[in-house]
């Protein structure tokens, strides 16, 4: 024995773990995983996704986005160009900036595709999107949007998260649920609709929660059913038996956190296990769509090939909010507007398969009384030039980058339908009336749903964080309905 009382072999067993504890900490330091000594602990902040109240009364309740990686080419589709038409084949006079030099030409190239007035406001759309065509009195389609960038990722980290190129930043859908949650506590706040294709273009970062806890990211969807794996227990588990064991780990999560309180990783992986419990009724129902009308079904273009995909989703889209979710992503796989070559090919391809399910979208929350409370988005992160790339034959030419001017649309959710609002110049190029930023943009949807995009905010490794980050931006007025 010696003068403490212990023996050898007793102090080396309690003071083995100490060592190890002491490594641990070590690391943990080196890789700023534990908090420095000298810093104060701040007070325990709960997040959680209850439905909250916003600073004034909301147009928009619910927003489903359809999002068009690559870059819709708006002179095709969206703002005729009858001088672009014209001139098509002389050389462009003013400056451009290029993505692809090696392939660049400054060849003005007018729409193979035909433009037609439609509605009752009359606004020209392109024969490649007969069905858009028929819902142009529900829509405001801005013509102005600008964001400065060519390239797709830093593009679309603006429009998603409010900064140019910056990633791990919380996206919109993020900033939504943070602010509002949602009022279905049985399913995700924010949900995301993924292609069979694959991710879009930069992946996670478009439905990311950045700093904010993980319970703000996009709850990702499997492109096929089941579109959630391991929903439904085991039979030997379920019934009385699965909620004594819920309950059981219930209390168990609930004592821990008591212990440490104000880790939001801990309190998302404990909400995470209640909403899955909740989620193998509510998920089950909301995706199942085998008893929908079949008027409904061939609305979205289930009975076709080229549509079935797409529609399903818009239609799975429309169940979502219908029962509370708040948030909802439908994207395509990698970037299949970002038409460089084969245009005459390619774009009416992927204008085949979202056209028709894009509209019956609108049509569908219209004729259910959702479209006033629901904010639809239609586009991508940047347009096309207005000149060709020079692939040789005209069949296998294209459109490089451009972010000085395109289209996007929204329709419901307090905006004015059946207007156009902004203005490219006459060959599609710069946008020269009334621009619109991803910030203006951002501004705008949150001034919907009621919330002041100023005030909204979420510190963040000591900064306090907004989604438009204090950057130049404003409320689009002039497209909301009064």
């Amino acid at each position: 024995m010696n003068p403490h009382g212990i023996s050898r072999r007793e102090y080396l067993a309690r003071n083995a773990m100490g060592i190890g504890q002491i490594a641990l900490a070590s690391m943990l330091m080196q890789d700023r995983l534990i908090a420095e000594a000298t810093r104060k602990p701040k007070p325990a902040e709960f997040f959680d996704t209850k439905p909250k109240v916003s600073n004034r009364e909301p147009k928009a309740r619910a927003m489903i986005s359809l999002f068009m990686h690559g870059g819709p080419s708006h002179m095709d589709l969206t703002d005729p160009k009858p001088e672009l038409l014209k001139r098509s084949g002389e050389q462009y006079s003013g400056d451009i900036q290029y993505s692809f030099f090696n392939r660049a030409s400054k060849t003005l190239m007018g729409s193979p595709w035909k433009f037609k007035a439609h509605g009752q406001c009359g606004t020209e759309i392109s024969e490649l999107l007969p069905h858009t065509s028929s819902i142009v009195d529900d829509l405001c389609l801005i013509r102005s949007m600008h964001t400065g960038f060519n390239g797709h990722e830093v593009s679309i980290r603006y429009w998603h998260s409010g900064i140019p190129a910056v990633t791990g930043r919380p996206t919109l859908g993020s900033w939504l649920t943070y602010a509002l949650g949602t009022e279905n506590q049985n399913l995700p706040a924010y949900m995301v609709l993924s292609d069979p294709g694959g991710h879009p273009v930069d992946g996670v970062h478009n439905w990311s929660n950045g700093g904010m806890p993980p319970l703000y990211q996009g709850t990702v969807l499997r492109p096929k059913s089941p579109r959630i794996l391991n929903l439904t227990p085991p039979k030997h588990l379920q019934g009385e038996l699965q909620r004594q064991n819920l309950s059981f780990l219930r209390s168990l999560n609930q004592t821990h956190l008591e212990k440490h309180t104000g880790e939001a990783d801990l309190e998302a992986r404990i909400q995470s296990y209640e909403l899955a419990a909740n989620m193998q009724t509510a998920a089950m129902e909301a995706l199942d769509i085998s008893g929908e009308s079949e008027a409904t079904k061939k609305l979205y273009g289930l009975d076709d090939s080229a549509t079935r995909d797409y529609g399903t989703r818009c239609l799975i889209a429309r169940r979502l909010v219908e029962r509370g979710v708040r948030f909802v992503q439908i994207f395509l796989g990698g970037q299949p507007w970002d038409n460089h070559n084969s245009i005459q090919k390619t774009l009416p391809a992927v204008c085949l398969r979202t056209d028709q399910p894009a509209a019956a979208l609108v049509k569908d929350l219209k004729s259910r009384g959702l479209l006033d409370s629901t904010l639809v988005h239609w586009g991508g992160e940047i347009g096309r030039l207005p000149v060709t790339e020079n692939h040789g034959p005209a069949e296998k030419s294209g459109r490089d980058h451009n972010g000085q001017g395109f289209s996007c649309w929204l329709a419901g959710g307090g905006v004015r339908g059946g207007m156009t609002y902004g203005k490219t110049d006459e060959f599609g190029h710069k946008v020269v009336a009334d621009r619109v930023t991803p910030n203006d943009y951002q501004a705008t949807v949150l001034h919907l749903f009621g919330i002041d995009h100023e005030n909204l905010q979420f510190t963040y490794n000591g900064r306090d964080q907004s989604l438009t980050n204090e950057r130049e931006s404003r409320i689009v007025q002039e497209i909301l309905n009064t």
